[in-house]
């Protein structure tokens, strides 16, 4: 079997149910203009694809701003400092650890009117925990604090109908008024150094993904999100990912949607 089979075979399935998946691109980590970030957004151009950029506030570099000023692109929050905060012996978070929620929530509103003034319209509120994690208090509080959603890793909360969050892969309760727009296939993998995941992998992983959908055992309406971090991206993971647009984008069960579409279309939690 060739390398893209098994997600072309589930692709046509959904074409031949006369369904659709609605996709987007999420890439995490950005703070100042690089060659690896020109790379990305050149990939975006050149396949004519929205993108999702999640910035970090407190690190950003004032060239970022020309760097993201491209049509197509919205800009999302990526924490505060992407700085761990956890406590001895627990795994890494910003969003939480050993702090107080309303220190926690103070940081992060800093970094909203930071973000807000530096892109404006092209800025979203949505927050991007770093590491994919948050503490369900911490999550709990962003529709007071101005944010529309919230996107983390994994399947959002299925209960036959109605949403949720998902962070680290667990799925999150969501309060009302905060839309969980999740990612669902990280091209690289994390334990012991980042590194391309291989395509065998993710091919396998984009497929039984999108059969989860299809078959109802994760919730059926909920967009796709393909993850990546341009800053870590090593020549196999850059190949990859044009193979990937490529096919994807030529496939007619997939329609690539910028986040803003997506927020207005999804139910709040």
């Amino acid at each position: 079997m060739q390398a893209f089979d098994a997600l072309d075979e589930e692709l046509d399935r959904w074409t031949a149910s006369g369904r659709t998946v609605a996709l987007w691109w999420r890439d995490d980590d950005a703070a100042g203009a690089s060659a690896q970030l020109t790379r990305l957004i050149g990939a975006a151009r050149r396949h004519r694809l929205p993108l999702a950029i999640a910035a970090v506030p407190a690190t950003m570099q004032p060239d970022l701003v020309g760097a993201l000023a491209v049509p197509g692109i919205t800009v999302l929050q990526h924490g505060f400092a992407h700085r761990n905060h956890a406590g001895a012996g627990m795994r890494a978070v910003e969003c939480g650890g050993d702090r107080a929620t309303k220190a926690v929530l103070d940081e992060l509103g800093e970094g909203m009117r930071i973000l807000m003034r530096t892109f404006g319209a092209s800025f979203l509120p949505f927050m991007v925990p770093p590491w994919n994690r948050i503490d369900p208090l911490v999550a709990a509080a962003l529709p007071q604090q101005g944010y529309f959603g919230l996107s983390g890793f994994g399947p959002r909360l299925y209960q036959g109908a109605g949403g949720g969050g998902a962070t680290d892969g667990q799925p999150l309760a969501l309060p009302p008024r905060l839309a969980a727009i999740n990612a669902h296939l990280d091209l690289l993998t994390w334990k012991g150094g980042a590194r391309f995941a291989g395509i065998e992998k993710l091919i396998t992983l984009f497929a039984e993904r999108l059969a989860d959908r299809r078959l109802r055992r994760t919730d059926p309406d909920e967009p796709f999100g393909l993850l990546t971090h341009h800053l870590d991206h090593d020549e196999a993971t850059w190949s990859f990912l044009e193979r990937l647009l490529g096919r994807l984008g030529a496939h007619p069960a997939i329609r690539f949607q910028p986040i803003t579409t997506l927020l207005a279309e999804t139910p709040m939690g």
